[in-house]
Formats: C-alpha cells, sequence, structure tokens
C-alpha cells in the first residue's frame, strides 16, 4: 500500500541506485504520513473488532466510521485517507453485492414479474419522494437526501453516496436508521397482527447451487479480475458510482457464467466495509453535525409514514395475486432483509418468496438507482435555471 501513497519517483536517465536514493528519501519525508495512516487503520481495525463482538449489525462499517469521527472531532479538523482506500472498499463491497443474486432467486420472481415490478416503482417513487421531502425540511443536499431513502443494500448505498458527491456521513447515519426503524417496527408489528405459524422445514435461500467449487486462491485471483476489470470499465463507461457498480457488474455477469462457486469470505467484506466506515468517518466535521441532528428528528417522521405506505403496497400485491398477506407485507418493506426472512419463517409465510421479491427489489434498484437520482438532480438544477 506504500507504492499507492508515494509519489512516482522514476524518471528517464536515472539509474537504478538514484531511484532507490530518490525512493528512500521519499519514504523518509512521508514517514509521518505513513505512521499516521497506520495508526487510524489500526484503531479502525480496533472498532471494528468491538461492534463485531457487541453483534452491531454491520459492525465492520459502523465502528471504524464511529472511531473516525471522534478522532477527527479531537483533531479539530477532517483528516482524510487516501482516495486508495476508499476505491477498494467500494468495489469489495460491489463484488459481496453481486454474489447475493442468483439466477434461481430471480426466477422465482418471475411468477409474479408484473405485479412485483409496478410494485417495486411505486415503492421506490414513495422512498423518492420521502427523500425530497427529507431534503427540503431538514435542509440537506438533495442527492444526500435522496440517497439515504432508497431501500437498498445500506452499506452499497453508503458507498454509492460517497462516489456521488453526496455528505457521506448524513447517507451513512440516516441510512441505517431507516434500517433500524424498519427492523424495530416490522416484525413487532406483524407479529401482533398475525399469528404465528411457524415452519419447521424451511430455507432462507432459494438458491441451487450447482456450480464446481474452486480453490480459494483461484477464487481471489477471479475476484481481484472482476474487481480491476469493473473499476477500469466502470470509469471508462462513465457509469454513475462507477467504482461500485462496475465491479458489481462484471461479477454479476461471472457468478451467473462461470461453471465454478464464486464466493467473496467474510473477512473481505468486513475489510471493504472497513475502509468505507473509516474513510467516511475522517471526513467528518461539526458543520456536517449540527445539520444532522434536525435530519434525524424528521427523517423518524418521514421512514414510519413510508412503512405504512410500503405495507399498503404489500397488501394490494396480495389482492392482486393471492399470494398470503404476510408474505406480501413483508416482501415490499423498505429494507431489512434478514429480519423480514426471520419474521416470515417465524409467522409462516413463504420465505422463498420474500427473499426473491427483496432481492428483485435490491437488484433493480442498486442498478437504476444512481442514474435516476443523477436524472433528478439534473431536472432540478435545469427547473432552478428556468427560474431564475
Amino acid at each position: 500500500m506504500v507504492w499507492k501513497i508515494l509519489p512516482s519517483t522514476k524518471s528517464p536517465g536515472v539509474s537504478y541506485r538514484e531511484q532507490l536514493t530518490q525512493w528512500k528519501q521519499q519514504t523518509v519525508t512521508n514517514w509521518p504520513r505513513i505512521q499516521k495512516i497506520t495508526q487510524q487503520l489500526v484503531l479502525a481495525i480496533l472498532a471494528g473488532l468491538l461492534f463485531d463482538w457487541l453483534n452491531i449489525p454491520v459492525g465492520w462499517l459502523l465502528g471504524p466510521m464511529i472511531m473516525g469521527i471522534v478522532y477527527a472531532t479531537i483533531q479539530g479538523s477532517p483528516q482524510p485517507l487516501p482516495p486508495v482506500f476508499m476505491t477498494l472498499g467500494k468495489a469489495t463491497i460491489g463484488l459481496a453485492t453481486a454474489v447475493r443474486f442468483s439466477p434461481e432467486t430471480l426466477s422465482v420472481a418471475i411468477t409474479y414479474a408484473i405485479p412485483i415490478l409496478v410494485c417495486v416503482l411505486l415503492t421506490g417513487s414513495l422512498s423518492l419522494f420521502h427523500g425530497y421531502l427529507l431534503s427540503r425540511w431538514a435542509g440537506i443536499d438533495r442527492v444526500t437526501g435522496l440517497l439515504a431513502f432508497i431501500p437498498g443494500v445500506a452499506s452499497t448505498i453508503v458507498a454509492i453516496g460517497d462516489e456521488m458527491g453526496a455528505d457521506a456521513i448524513s447517507v451513512a447515519v440516516l441510512q441505517y436508521l431507516r434500517v433500524l426503524l424498519v427492523v424495530l417496527v416490522i416484525p413487532s408489528a406483524a407479529g401482533l397482527i398475525f399469528p404465528a405459524h411457524p415452519v419447521t422445514e424451511v430455507t432462507a435461500s432459494v438458491a441451487i447451487d450447482g456450480h464446481l467449487p474452486m480453490p480459494m486462491w483461484c477464487n481471489l485471483l477471479v475476484l481481484a479480475g472482476c474487481c480491476s476489470v469493473g473499476i477500469w470499465g466502470g470509469k471508462r463507461l462513465r457509469l454513475p458510482a462507477a467504482g461500485l457498480l462496475g465491479p458489481m457488474i462484471v461479477t454479476l455477469v461471472a457468478f451467473w457464467e462461470l461453471p465454478y462457486q464464486i464466493q467473496v469470505p467474510q473477512w473481505l467484506f468486513a475489510t471493504g466495509l472497513l475502509f468505507v466506515g473509516v474513510s467516511i468517518g475522517f471526513k467528518f466535521n461539526r458543520q456536517a453535525a449540527q445539520k444532522l441532528l434536525k435530519a434525524v428528528l424528521i427523517e423518524v417522521g418521514l421512514v414510519l409514514t413510508l412503512i405504512v405506505l410500503c405495507l399498503g403496497v404489500g397488501y394490494e400485491f396480495h389482492v392482486l395475486t393471492q399470494v398470503d398477506t404476510i408474505t406480501s407485507v413483508l416482501g415490499f418493506t423498505p429494507g431489512g432483509i434478514e429480519a423480514m426472512i426471520a419474521t416470515v419463517m417465524q409467522l409462516g409465510g413463504d420465505p422463498g418468496l420474500v427473499l426473491a421479491m427483496q432481492m428483485s427489489r435490491m437488484l433493480m434498484i442498486i442498478l437504476l438507482g444512481p442514474w435516476l437520482v443523477t436524472f433528478l438532480i439534473k431536472t432540478g438544477k435545469g427547473e432552478l435555471r428556468i427560474e431564475n
């Protein structure tokens, strides 16, 4: 990682010994910076271990992020890391997001393709509208407000937000507040409304793994190739959130087409979360925190309203398709997929269909969300110029 931080000293006509001398001089000059980065990463790892030990959701992202906020606050100014850490973190999250989707999972949803598409569009539109209200009422920028309410994989949306120029700390806090409220409210409300009929033989996965096993070193080489090609291709194609969407799309193709089983080890995913979390945390400044308190209070009310509206969409799906009510309702909640799977298993619904509905929604939102947010931002700017 040192060669990513230190500037290149190679120049034409310079001997190897002179290059080595220059490199040593650059190392000595940059040694305090290297020591500081090492200290920051060690503190981030300790914070991640603590949050993971406490079983805090997404502890490897939240722990380093909070540690970075505290560190930057103590220092009195932002302490940003080199951009390479955020780039690698976003790419790793893109890899991990891709391998969660399988053709078998999506094929289950094809039976109800049109109703699911309509309901996804409705819930997505409601989420973006609430994000717009948040940006207007809380005084935060529009892209931050919109991304704060996109119901995708929260860690993925946080990474997308940083690349799209949003306030990454605000997006992270507001995204996980949304997930927390959904996880607290929906299972409790569903348990009160619907009687529990636990299913003894169910599975939370609908994927059929017929792929051949792959040695871990080969698996890591494939992931590294997907990461490199994805970052390069994403930038060349000018994708929004290219550092995340590029590796994700390439990995999706590899995951679906290769005859081998591709996995993202838990330690690699945790490392990606750590890089993203610590990169966000060290950018913290107090002015952003002052705006965030008002946004948090407003978001609580908006999220509760969004939950009620999404439950209504789920009930309409039940009316149209005759899928049981608990499956329909939990299939369109705005987040908290793990908690929704556990709840539907406890209440006797169809966990396979809930998983397919939630994963289809996530895939559509993650792929289309950045383009839609970019379009809305450009539209808003155009309307502002016309008014002026």
